[in-house]
């Protein structure tokens, strides 16, 4: 099958624009927005990574350090993400606890091991099932935007309580961790460039064609 990369054309990482580039001893642009025209995103492997490595490190503050501290004429109180969920299902609202857990630790581990199942298969040049792992691909860019709902309520609290002198809501550090998660697990499957998995499937296919000229050259 004849892909656009194998035609020789390019496509602009800014517009989307498919060209053909210029001859190699020229830098190639987009003749629409001027961008560098590259054949793949550049060093898409290794920003990926970088991401997600300073993502699976903040998981851990994200999960343990209090998401909102509140303090009333009662007392103080600090809430991490468990036991926001513990007390969900304790209270009687299951519903809410498994949505809880489901888009604020779920969501976000199994993005991050997706993307780096996706990331080892790509640099060790796997060619199993190219369709299964694009599809995981779409799915954690699909599911990924409910990824912030703790940071959702938090934020909607600290709007509803204005009355400062009987109570008061403010995000703690694990919002901030959790919110820079959600982010890094953006970027990097942003800087994943999901058609390096096709690069290594026609590989093979490839090769292939090649070795009918490479035969008649040795015969020859």
């Amino acid at each position: 099958m004849l892909t656009a990369a194998g035609a020789g054309l390019r496509v602009c990482h800014t517009c989307r624009q498919i060209s053909r580039p210029a001859p190699p001893p020229l830098q190639s642009h987009c003749p629409r927005c001027d961008s560098e025209l590259h054949r793949r995103q550049p060093a898409s492997l290794a920003r990926t990574w970088a991401f997600l490595i300073a993502a699976f490190i903040l998981y851990v503050p994200a999960n343990t350090l209090p998401v909102m501290r509140s303090s009333s004429l009662f007392g103080a109180q600090q809430d991490t993400i468990w036991s926001g969920i513990v007390f969900l299902w304790l209270d009687g609202s299951w519903f809410l606890a498994v949505l809880v857990f489901v888009a604020s630790i779920m969501v976000p581990l199994a993005k991050l091991l997706v993307l780096s199942f996706l990331a080892v298969s790509v640099q060790l040049g796997s060619t199993a099932r190219p369709r299964l792992r694009t599809r995981l691909y779409r799915g954690i860019e699909f599911v990924g935007r409910w990824s912030m709902l703790d940071i959702y309520v938090v934020t909607l609290l600290v709007g509803l309580v204005q009355l400062q002198s009987v109570a008061a809501i403010s995000a703690g550090p694990g919002a901030v961790a959790f919110g820079a998660v959600v982010v890094l697990t953006m970027l990097a499957s942003l800087s994943f460039d999901p058609r390096l998995i096709w690069d290594a499937a026609d590989r093979p296919a490839q090769d292939a064609r090649r070795r009918p000229h490479l035969d008649r050259e040795w015969s020859a």
